[in-house]
């Protein structure tokens, strides 16, 4: 639904400059003279980079001036560099390799391309979850679109920074403004971003019959919420990060909420007021954050909402995931996907009720449902090969941002499992009881899209373990 965004990141390929030496290509050496080496790097050498700084670059290589590398380990190391830059979404181009001097000596030569980074780009888009739960659940209605403006400004000052604001009407209204510094310090481990929100929607979602969403629609404003936050993040190596992150929520509702459904807040109140404080680590080892082929991610997170003894909630909660991805043969990859969740206590208002059909907490097949509960297990397997991979420059555009167009076609099986523990609330009642505490599985095929700013679209058709069939249009990458 963000179209525009990508079409409007897509940037040129340039050749760069060429340096009067010859060049070190570790896949073209032989592996015995690359064994017997040790290389030393005298120079580093930047190109490209119009609006980044030089700081923001160096920080993702592994080698500075002055380092010695074994050469059976340079080609790896640079390709480490590369994708790391890569990951930024700063450029959308880097190329990063050893340029030979002679005595064993070389220097490094980065290239990139980089990225627009400050565009407005107008919001229509669904309010749903997803394009399946809009089309098959509310019947395509258009009245649920969302439109407004989000404006980006990103890679502030050079620096990696990002500020965001978001003013959105229609189905759910809402305005949104984040900062984010991620690098604070000279070593560029440590940063801070700062969120606040307000919304004010004259629809929401009130309740969960039979594991579809019922809502609630006026003419007048049903619910505000406001938020503020604060996360401070330590990059603590190049692969790993922690963040904590402290936030506050002051939201209410009209009455008529409380009528239909009297455990949207605790006590049956019209406001819901409280706390947050949450730790996050990534352990990022992919090679491409957004598409990855090769490479595996470990993220867990621990968080707890109500921390003063007169907040409205309390539940403590975590989750860990696990994501590893193979290439097994020419084109060919295998991925990964494991997921579990905790939370307690296990009787919560309905607005803390967790559940499969968000995120990647999903298995295919069950878009169209929210299946909530305490606890969740989910994993995820995809075999896919790559069929199609080109990209254009179009010499005629007039800017350089925007004349190169990527895609890459991968074609793919998958299979899914999950289960998720009912809540107390619902078994008693004999609510939402029809796919919590058993087996899921979803298993099927279908065509990935990748191509400029990111964008994965994702067309697939499954079958489930309750004889359910079905095609899925999604506008996100699996895992």
């Amino acid at each position: 639904m963000r179209m525009l965004a990508w079409v409007l990141g897509i940037i040129l390929v340039t050749n760069g400059e060429a340096l009067a030496q010859q060049t070190l290509d570790s896949a073209e050496v032989r592996r015995d003279t690359l064994d017997s080496r040790i290389l030393h790097v005298d120079r580093v050498f930047i190109l490209g980079n119009k609006v980044t700084r030089e700081r923001i670059i160096e920080r993702e290589l592994s080698l500075k001036p002055g380092d010695s590398i074994r050469a059976s380990e340079l080609q790896g190391t640079l390709l480490w560099d590369k994708n790391k830059l890569y990951n930024l979404r700063l450029f959308n181009t880097v190329s990063v390799r050893a340029l030979e001097l002679g005595n064993n000596h070389i220097d490094l030569l980065v290239e990139l391309t980089e990225r627009w980074y400050i565009f407005p780009v107008p919001i229509f888009e669904l309010s749903d979850r997803n394009f399946n739960e809009w089309w098959n659940n509310y019947n395509h209605d258009l009245t649920r679109i969302n439109y407004g403006i989000r404006v980006y400004k990103n890679n502030f000052r050079g620096r990696n920074e990002s500020l965001r604001f978001t003013a959105q009407f229609g189905f759910n209204r809402k305005f949104d403004l984040q900062y984010k510094i991620p690098n604070l310090d000279r070593k560029q481990k440590q940063g801070l971003t700062f969120n606040f929100d307000f919304g004010a929607p004259r629809n929401m979602s009130y309740q969960t019959l039979d594991h579809r969403l019922l809502f609630l629609r006026k003419e007048s404003v049903v619910r505000e919420s406001a938020g503020a936050g604060v996360t401070y993040t330590y990059r603590k190596t190049f692969f790993e990060t922690h963040a904590f992150s402290l936030s506050y929520r002051n939201a209410s509702v009209i009455d008529t909420v409380l009528q239909l459904n009297p455990i949207y807040y605790n006590n049956s109140k019209t406001r819901q007021r409280y706390f947050q404080l949450s730790y996050y680590f990534v352990s990022e080892h992919r090679d491409v954050v957004m598409y990855p082929l090769k490479g595996y991610q470990l993220t867990g997170y621990v968080s707890k909402t109500g921390l003063l003894p007169d907040d409205d909630v309390s539940q403590l909660e975590a989750n860990i995931t696990y994501s590893t991805h193979h290439q097994i043969g020419k084109n060919l990859y295998l991925s990964n996907f494991s997921s579990l969740f905790w939370s307690a206590p296990r009787n919560q208002p309905y607005t803390l009720f967790e559940a499969l059909g968000y995120r990647n907490l999903i298995v295919r097949g069950f878009e169209n449902y929210v299946i909530e509960g305490p606890s969740s297990a989910v994993n995820k397997t995809t075999l896919k090969k790559k069929i199609f991979g080109k990209s254009w420059t179009i010499d005629q555009m007039p800017l350089e941002q925007f004349n190169y167009f990527p895609l890459a076609i991968y074609v793919k099986l998958f299979a899914d499992i999950g289960y998720i523990e009912n809540y107390p609330y619902y078994q008693e009642r004999s609510l939402n009881t029809r796919l919590s505490n058993q087996l899921l599985a979803g298993a099927g095929g279908g065509l990935d899209f990748v191509t400029v700013y990111d964008l994965v679209i994702r067309m697939e058709y499954t079958f489930t373990q309750d004889g359910q069939r079905g095609f899925f249009l999604n506008m996100k990458k699996e895992f």
